[in-house]
Parts: C-alpha cells; structure tokens; sequence
C-alpha cells in the first residue's frame, strides 16, 4: 500500500509542478490584470497541495503549519491585490 501512495504522490507533485509553470505564463504573459490576480491565486493554491503532497511522501506533520501559513499569507495578499486593482492604493489615509 506504501509503494501505491508514494506513487500517486509523485504522479501529482508532476501534474501540480506542470500546472505551477503554466500559471506564471499566465502571471507573466496574462491579457489584464485579473487574469494575473488570479493565476497568483491559483499558484498559492497549488503550492498548499505541493507542500501537502511532500508531507505525505516524508511521513511528517511538520509540515502542516506550513501550509496553513502559506493558506494564511495568499488570503492577505488576494486581498491587497483585490484592492489595488479597485481603488489604485492598498492602505487609505485620510488627512482630514
């Protein structure tokens, strides 16, 4: 059975990896802004189940605090990219 999860493991950290370079293609060559925002996303998204993925193959939990951190730091960051592709500036200041 171990030989079988190490196997599909792999096959998906292959397709994940794939997936990841055909994303910042996207990043890169994206037509609009959005499309970018979300390739970045989607990235974030991907690299959560790579660092899954590698948890199971090394057998270890040590991981998962990894995970929930990179989870963590892609939500702030969708939402300041959100926000600065609506309104042009990430922190308001208001001088009154």
């Amino acid at each position: 059975m171990d030989s079988a999860v190490e196997t599909v493991s792999i096959i998906c950290i292959v397709f994940i990896s794939i997936s990841i370079l055909m994303l910042l293609y996207r990043v890169i060559i994206g037509p609009t802004n959005p499309d970018r925002a979300v390739a970045l996303d989607t990235i974030g998204i991907n690299l959560m189940a790579l660092v899954g993925l590698i948890a199971i193959l090394l057998e270890t939990t040590r991981l998962n605090d990894v995970v929930l951190l990179i989870g963590i730091l892609l939500f702030i960051g969708t939402i300041a990219l959100a926000k600065f592709l609506e309104k042009g500036v990430i922190i308001d200041r208001d001088l009154d």
